[in-house]
């Protein structure tokens, strides 16, 4: 069996590229670049910005408890329920969770949906091009709308709208995240692709984190909480113009020569987790999303709560971990090739749980939060890029074993596997945390370690060197046929 690492040979790269040119050729396709791939990224930018302004400030605005430092923390408590309301769960969290399993329910038919489409436009563009601005609008009315006299009104309207803006997510992010894997024509191509998106995951994920200092710039004009309304009003904006341009700069009939899938939406979910390595990288993925959703979800409390950080430093610290991350990128490209994307996806799970470990012990001071922020940068660069790469790969091979191309439901398969994972997360953050005790915010922290470090134990029994030995074999084979008949 030839070791993965050949991929990247001169001679196994110039023989992958004459084989795509020639089959592009005969199809009358443009050919794929690296201009395109980040044309396509700045799509993540959007809608990760509008999922960072929901995941990151949502839980603070909503439920925290404001004090001298940071008065501005729960300033829209009052108006929803706040104690437990069944098992110890408070609403907020039940809420929360409810929105991420609907999320997770709706990714295979909206994937179904994309995957068997036939639109002028494509398979996935069209979708992305009618949900944008609703998207951006939605997240808006979440800090808008439940503010009423009635708190029963309130909570079904945060209810309502969340369930909406998970909705939007998905028919937006579904078909997104499916050109992964087609734009990604090649290996180079799908690391490069997952490399530039990770980028402006990222970019977005830390612009999220400015909601405190623009509010800060606007409060003296329009109050207190009007800052923080116009603040995500503005994030919104740049968010919908962001996730605007592939869906109006990319013509993905040019680039994707695509039939629709005719298999119904959950018979190919099904089938998707039929596949043994698919399940090996999901059941490691869902125990990584839960604890980075915990942490992410505590990162303010963690900084303001714990080390007594002022919440308008967060996007400092956010900023600094991401341009580290940013400059380990090609530390990564390169070294992913190399050492197989396996190996240092374990790397990066063993770090987060340093990372958890560190948050959990952290003292008080602005230095632990660069510690946390320095220390976070190296496994967010590796587990931002590769992840997706190794979906890609999957998803790939499952298309030249079957001859039927449904790449959107294996990215919808993981999106629905690890959002289940995501939901059980804000289900324990909020009801650990519902002292609001510095102990309750630290203990989320120790469950996020060990949680993590089940989840790199679960990742060595993905087999990645012969998921990328098949795809070669198959990809030959099928150069070959295609030689002899002509």
């Amino acid at each position: 069996m030839k070791s993965d690492r050949e991929t990247f040979t001169p001679i196994t790269c110039f023989k992958s590229i004459q084989i795509l040119l020639s089959e592009r050729m005969e199809k009358n396709m443009k050919q794929i670049t690296n201009k395109l791939l980040w044309i396509f990224a700045v799509g993540q930018f959007g809608w990760s910005l509008l999922s960072g302004i929901v995941a990151n400030w949502m839980v603070y605005y909503y439920t925290g408890s404001p004090d001298a430092q940071n008065p501005n923390t729960g300033i829209f408590a009052s108006g929803i329920t706040q104690q437990p309301v069944f098992l110890g769960l408070t609403l907020f969290g039940l809420v929360l969770a409810v929105g991420r399993i609907f999320d997770a329910v709706t990714d295979p038919l909206i994937a179904g949906w994309s995957d068997g489409s036939n639109y002028k436009g494509g398979r996935r563009i069209p979708f992305m091009k009618a949900i944008a601005v609703p998207f951006a609008l939605v997240t808006v009315l979440l800090f808008v709308v439940p503010q009423t006299g009635s708190i029963s009104v309130n909570n079904t309207l945060l209810f309502v709208l969340l369930m909406v803006f998970y909705l939007f997510m998905t028919i937006f992010c579904t078909p997104y995240n499916a050109l992964i894997a087609e734009l990604g024509d090649t290996q180079e191509h799908r690391i490069n692709v997952s490399t530039y998106i990770s980028f402006t995951f990222i970019v977005g994920q830390s612009l999220s984190f400015m909601i405190p200092n623009v509010a800060g710039l606007l409060e003296g004009a329009v109050g207190r909480e009007n800052s923080v309304r116009l603040a995500v009003g503005i994030m919104a904006a740049v968010a919908c113009i962001a996730m605007l341009v592939p869906s109006l700069y990319i013509k993905e009939r040019d680039y994707i020569d695509s039939e629709p899938s005719h298999t119904h939406a959950f018979s190919s979910l099904l089938k998707t987790f039929r596949n043994g390595q698919f399940r090996r990288f999901v059941y490691s993925d869902v125990i990584y999303f839960f604890a980075l959703t915990l942490f992410q979800t505590g990162l303010a409390f963690y900084e303001t709560k714990l080390m007594g950080i002022e919440d308008k430093w967060t996007f400092v610290l956010t900023a600094t971990m991401t341009l580290i991350s940013v400059l380990l990128y090609p530390f990564v490209n390169i070294l992913a090739p190399k050492l197989g994307k396996k190996k240092l996806i374990i790397v990066g799970f063993f770090g987060y749980s340093a990372v958890f470990l560190i948050t959990f012990l952290c003292g008080k001071g602005l230095h632990w939060g660069f510690i946390v922020a320095v220390c976070a940068a190296v496994p967010m660069a590796i587990l931002g890029i590769l992840p997706q790469a190794c979906v890609a790969d999957v998803a790939q091979l499952s298309r030249l074993e079957s001859g039927e191309d449904t790449s959107g439901m294996f990215f919808a398969a993981r999106t629905f596997a690890f959002k289940m994972g995501q939901a059980l997360a804000m289900v324990v953050f909020t009801s650990v945390t519902v002292t609001k005790t510095a102990a309750s915010y630290r203990l989320t922290a120790l469950i996020a370690t060990i949680t993590c470090l089940i989840g790199a134990f679960l990742f060595f029994f993905y087999n990645e060197e012969m998921i990328l030995t098949k795809i070669r074999e198959l990809k030959k084979n099928s150069q070959s046929n295609r030689t002899v008949e002509k």
